[in-house]
């Protein structure tokens, strides 16, 4: 977390400096530092997903009901960096269209849990 924070920092450090003489620069350089942020953190979560992984066999839990909730998280964490983005180049109602698509998004990647719930529900019926 220490790497991530320091280059977060420099990050904005350069952004602020960079912004009073091109702000499409500025954007660039969040942007580009987001990015690389985003790819340690993506290395953080392939122990989270072997974790899951390690769990649905100990559970003995199918992959239709494990995948829909990882899917759901990434669209949820993909969706909030997206509308800030947007939000940081003053575009506030490209982020509320962008989070009204992935809250749409993470709804149809649930279904087939709420499919395996209802048919749960059914069998105790």
């Amino acid at each position: 977390m220490e790497k991530i924070a320091a280059l977060a920092v420099v990050a904005a450090l350069c952004a602020v400096v960079v912004r009073k003489q091109a702000p499409e620069l500025s954007m660039v350089l969040v942007l580009f530092g987001g990015v690389v942020i985003f790819g340690h953190a993506l290395y953080a979560l392939t122990g989270v997903r072997t974790m899951l992984d390690t769990l649905q066999e100990a559970a003995g839990l199918s992959p239709a009901v494990v995948a829909p909730i990882i899917k759901t998280a990434g669209v949820a964490m993909l969706t909030r960096v997206s509308a800030e983005l947007c939000r940081d180049a003053k575009e506030g109602g490209l982020a509320v269209f962008v989070e009204t698509a992935g809250t749409a998004v993470a709804l149809f990647l649930a279904l087939p849990l709420m499919e395996a719930v209802l048919a749960l529900l059914t069998n105790m019926l």
